[in-house]
């Protein structure tokens, strides 16, 4: 009876992913997960993409430009790779992130004790796949975009477009333009290169996140629908205006 009962619950979940992965357009994948010290290590990006195409997903780099179909962020999932700690081993595992950061799908851990690195990264990241797979993903052309409204306001400004401010048009893109790709504990915001220029940190509030730029560290603060980078310089405060885009 127990197992029975186990059985179905373990299904109920599996159903309740599916139906929740099925309600997005696509994945956006980064070009650095946390635990890598450059893009593309282990080719851990292209190797995701892979997967996700093959499980039938449109899948995307954060760099990579795409059509206005997919314009808006909230109808798109966000892989992050984890990586654990293990004695002798590599072990890791996959999630799929909503456009709050919530978590829509957690892989399973996979893992090997394989000694080359590169071969160990790419058995264990197929195997960390093998869930996806299993979903069985089909879009089911839900309309996303009311999940807009309950983002927090880091979400809200990190869209296609540029704010409009002054004389700036909204189609108008400059060349401090930055973006921003997920990370476990915030983002980081790279540029067209693309290299990282900051990394932003969560912290009690959605409007104030601590934030990293080389090697001054301040505020990113939200005010009138734009941030605004703040630190002190020589004992005086420097506001930055910062434009993304996602």
């Amino acid at each position: 009876m127990k197992k029975r009962i186990l059985l179905l619950l373990l299904f109920v979940a599996s159903y309740g992913f599916s139906q929740s992965v099925n309600d997005y357009q696509g994945v956006v994948i980064p070009l650095k997960f946390d635990f890598m010290k450059t893009d593309n290590q282990y080719r851990l990006a292209t190797l995701s993409k892979f997967n996700l195409n093959k499980a039938g997903f449109e899948a995307f780099y954060t760099n990579e430009a795409v059509s206005k179909d997919y314009n808006d962020r909230c109808s798109l999932l966000y892989l992050d790779v984890i990586k654990e700690n293990a004695f002798l081993a590599t072990k890791l595992y996959i999630i799929l992130n909503d456009c709050n950061g919530k978590v829509v799908y957690k892989s399973q851990s996979a893992y090997t004790k394989e000694k080359d690195t590169q071969l160990a990264y790419t058995e264990v990241l197929n195997k960390a796949f093998q869930g996806i797979y299993a979903l069985q993903y089909k879009y089911n052309g839900t309309n996303t975009s009311n999940k807009v409204a309950d983002a927090p306001v880091v979400s809200q400004v990190i869209m296609p477009t540029t704010v409009l401010n002054g004389s700036k048009n909204v189609e108008n893109v400059t060349s401090n333009l930055l973006y921003a790709q997920q990370t476990s504990n915030g983002f980081q915001l790279i540029d067209s290169t693309p290299k990282v220029i900051m990394k932003v940190f969560k912290t009690s509030s959605t409007n104030c996140y601590i934030a990293v730029k080389g090697n001054v560290q301040g505020v990113l603060l939200a005010k009138e629908n734009q941030w605004f980078f703040e630190y002190y310089q020589n004992d005086k405060l420097i506001s930055e205006e910062i434009e993304v885009k996602f």
